[in-house]
């Protein structure tokens, strides 16, 4: 807890190579090309003082999804999973969220976009009927943004499921350290227009590589800040994607940097409150 608030990792990943497919997950990942169980999360959790993870899915396959609620079936860490749809198949969607609705730690949906040939995949007709069932389902939406035709998407998403709380991951990877700034601001404007509409403060550093500092992201936190405030923004860390810069330890420590000028209310929203308000996720959860 921090200023007597729980904190949540509102993006960490866990998978089994052996088990799953992971069709990304080649060994030019490096350090990342392995497993990852509750063993190796819960002392890093521990040592940060995180008290509760969102698991979030890394395949698209509902196995993977399947997997995720095992390891909340025995890791009490675990309030929210952001599990996978076949948003592409209606009927399919439509049997799968019907299942999802019977365990309330299912809180979004995901799918690899930036995985897709089209960068404009979000905006098909068929992934469009799928959307809107996830809509009707009270459960929210990850947007996967890693090139600005991505960020751009998200107001059109906003306008076209106007209740569809929608997430973008990894603050859409901004140009930290690297380039201007201008055009990746402008995008994130019109996406925060859209009150349903919140961006998760992770995958920063990745972003910015191994050594960054704070110095290096502050201007892509104020940014976020001017345009969100902290009540829509909350934080992950993208773990064990973080282990390619510089790791967990090194973002908990530079996101308690990034943060130190907030007031604790403002603090308790982007650790924790956020995500707890955009995922409806449970004081006590139990499936």
């Amino acid at each position: 807890m921090i200023d007597g608030h729980r904190v949540i990792d509102a993006h960490q990943h866990l998978w089994d190579l052996e088990a799953g497919e992971y069709s990304w997950l080649t060994p030019e990942a490096g350090p990342i090309h392995r497993s990852f169980a509750v063993e190796d999360a819960e002392p890093l959790v521990a040592a940060s003082g995180v008290d509760h993870v969102v698991l979030v899915q890394a395949a698209g396959t509902l196995a993977d999804t399947r997997a995720m609620v095992d390891v909340a079936d025995h890791w009490d860490r675990v309030v929210g999973i952001v599990a996978w749809a076949p948003l592409v198949h209606e009927r399919e969607t439509a049997a799968v969220l019907e299942d999802y609705a019977q365990d309330p730690r299912i809180v979004g949906i995901r799918h690899q976009n930036h995985d897709e040939p089209d960068p404009d995949w979000l905006l098909r007709e068929d992934v469009g009927r799928g959307l809107a069932l996830v809509e009707r389902s009270r459960l929210a939406y990850d947007v996967i943004a890693v090139v600005p035709r991505h960020l751009e998407l998200v107001p059109l998403l906003a306008e076209r499921f106007p209740e569809l709380p929608l997430v973008i991951d990894h603050l859409a990877k901004p140009p930290v350290g690297r380039g201007d700034l201008a055009g990746w601001a402008e995008a994130l404007h019109r996406a925060a227009v859209h009150p349903q509409v919140s961006a998760k403060l992770s995958g920063l550093d990745t972003a910015a590589g191994p050594g960054y500092t704070a110095a290096d992201l502050r201007p892509a936190l104020d940014i976020a800040l001017e345009e969100f405030g902290p009540a829509r923004l909350m934080f992950g860390t993208d773990w064990p994607v973080s282990d390619l810069a510089d790791g967990y330890a090194r973002w908990w420590d530079v996101l308690g940097e990034l943060l130190a000028p907030l007031s604790a209310p403002e603090r308790a929203s982007i650790l924790g409150g956020t995500a707890a308000d955009v995922y409806r996720i449970q004081q006590e959860v139990t499936a």
